[in-house]
């Protein structure tokens, strides 16, 4: 059978399905889509034939019937269910092409070639990270692995909230109630108490905000007075404690630069504006103005009191990136309350006349929840994250304990568990949806979890271990053999699939579901399955090989998604 080039597991077979069904038609094979059955058993593909019934002025059932007739594809059959022609892989087929792809490193891989700078994760510095700056840790960490394995060049980004008006407030607080002992034992959380000191005080003392003012308006002259330095201070202690967090999750960037960074071209930027006729002064401050576009609220560029803006910074930061990177796509993985200001941000650079503004895309994601409400670093209700990660791998050493008091390196083996509990709990909720954080839950050992997915991961080790057997080559497989094991053939056929698919709609979720399905297929194969001592010597070989490409995946997917993958359990 022809497979189409660089397409892997079942999209190639989905490739010859919609160029066979477009040729019987006469439409492109590009412009058909295809859907998966409700029923497995009624194969790997559907199309639905209202549309074309409707063209040919006769009923859906008749036209799948007629075109199940018509349509030849080597390896696949057509059948029609009603007003749906579904279309079935022979299982044989399937097996020797998924084990050809799964059984090397190259299975999922992409050609996608595209220069992408990707900003995530972005704390505030001088408060600690918490539980709600796991999303975009996570979510934009597992895009920039999902975008490299499609074959983008991927330049990441932390974008530290390191400016603005909260620094002047920080630096009030500081001189009215700093303490220096305090800061030296507990850097961030100090900072973090005088943040929220000010907050609970500024309404009884409006004197308070008069300092707030005046410090960050000193902060913006560039003079390297005490104020400056205290910014510098608290910058250095907050990114030694991020860096502790990001190493625990693995996470890195190619740059970390906060809005500070853009600081000396903010000026230019606002000369740049004017030139290009889109300032207005509105009460003293300058703006954009963005009722053209479709957006009622105006783009606040410099306040009356002369001091930048988030945006301002934002609009230096986009024209930095495109002549130092010259991306395709400039992805933000931000939170979705910042909708208006991205809106905002991309239209103002358009009313300049800038093309590449199209290229830039916000990836927002829904809050993490408590069950008391948002989190609020301004009322100090705030879980950090440092502290979840450490109470998950404490969770998971007690279950360690309790199931397999034996194993070898249990403190590492808990830290990997607690670890993937925390990230894969996030990604597998679709990114727009908010999640509400709930121990039992993020925790739990059983179900659609990360600890699942490792558990089913460390089973395929423990099996190949006790076969100890060479590497395993699919050219030597009888794949005849495994067509009793199609649903784990499908499942892992639908990986690549599935990599496309989280990479064109940002989209981890789409990935972390597949592995779930993958995960559960293969856990009713060897149950159902002798693999070890099965009386066969060729078909101990070949369900190897499924547990091999069973392990295969399981242990890059998890990868792409930031979750450890441990041989033991």
């Amino acid at each position: 059978m022809m497979l189409k080039e660089n397409l892997q597991g079942l999209d190639s077979f989905a490739a010859n399905v919609k160029e066979a069904l477009g040729n019987a038609i006469e439409q492109e094979p590009a412009s058909l889509s295809l859907e998966i059955p409700r029923e497995e058993s009624h194969g790997e593909f559907a199309v639905a034939c209202f549309q074309m019934a409707q063209a040919e002025g006769t009923d859906p059932p008749t036209v799948a019937k007629r075109l199940a007739k018509e349509i030849e594809i080597p390896g696949v059959t057509a059948e029609a269910v009603g007003p749906f022609l579904n279309f079935k892989v022979d299982s044989e087929i399937l097996a020797q092409t998924v084990l050809e792809g799964a059984l090397t490193s190259k299975y999922g891989k992409g050609e996608e070639h595209a220069a992408t700078v990707l900003e995530f994760s972005s704390p505030n510095i001088a408060k600690p990270m918490h539980v709600g700056h796991l999303r975009s840790t996570v979510i934009g960490a597992a895009l920039a692995r999902i975008l490299m394995r499609l074959g983008h060049r991927v330049t990441r980004i932390n974008h530290l909230g390191d400016w603005g008006s909260q620094f002047g407030k920080l630096v009030a607080a500081w001189n009215n109630w700093g303490n220096e002992k305090s800061f030296l034992e507990s850097p961030i959380n100090h900072l973090l108490e005088l943040y929220v000191r000010f907050h609970e005080e500024e309404t009884d003392n409006p004197d308070l905000k008069d300092q707030a003012k005046e410090a960050f308006s000193e902060l913006e002259t560039e003079e390297d007075g005490e104020t400056r330095q205290l910014w510098q201070r608290f910058t250095e202690a907050s990114l030694q404690e991020f860096e502790q967090i990001y190493n625990r999750l693995g996470v890195s960037f190619e740059h970390i630069r906060g809005e500070s960074w853009y600081e000396n071209q903010l000026e230019s930027l606002v000369e740049w504006l004017d030139s290009c006729g889109v300032l207005e002064e509105s009460e003293g401050a300058q703006i954009i103005d963005l009722t053209e576009q479709g957006i009622d609220t105006p783009c606040l560029v410099k306040t009356a009191h002369g001091t930048t803006l988030y945006a301002t910074r934002d609009l230096a930061a986009a024209r930095s990136r495109w002549k130092e990177f010259s991306f395709d796509h400039s992805l933000y993985v931000v939170g979705s309350e910042q909708n208006l200001h991205f809106r905002q941000f991309k239209a103002a650079l358009s009313r300049c006349g800038e093309a590449w503004a199209e290229k830039i895309e916000h990836i927002p994601f829904g809050l993490i929840r408590m069950a008391g409400g948002k989190l609020s670093t301004r009322e100090g209700k705030v879980l950090l994250l440092s502290e979840v990660l450490d109470r998950a791998c404490e969770l998971a050493a007690e279950t360690i304990a309790e199931k397999n008091p034996d194993l070898p390196d249990r403190e590492s083996v808990a830290e990997k568990i607690g670890l993937g509990a925390v990230i894969f709990h996030d990604l597998k909720h679709q990114r727009q949806k908010d999640v509400v954080f709930d121990w039992k839950e993020v925790l739990s050992f059983e179900g659609d979890t990360g600890p699942y997915l490792q558990y089913t991961h460390a089973r395929c080790c423990s099996i190949l271990r006790k076969a100890n057997s060479p590497s395993i080559s699919s050219a030597e497989v009888d794949s005849s053999l495994l067509s009793d094991s199609k649903e784990l053939m499908v499942a892992l056929g639908r990986y690549p699939g599935a990599l496309r698919e989280a990479g064109r709609k940002r989209e981890p979720s789409a990935l972390a579901q597949s592995l779930l399905r993958i995960a559960s297929a293969g856990n009713a194969f060897y149950r159902d399955k002798r693999v070890l001592g099965c009386g066969d010597e060729n078909l101990e070989y070949a369900r190897l090989a499924a547990v091999t490409a069973l392990r295969n995946v399981l242990a890059d997917g998890l990868h792409l998604l930031g979750v450890p993958a441990p041989e033991e359990m």
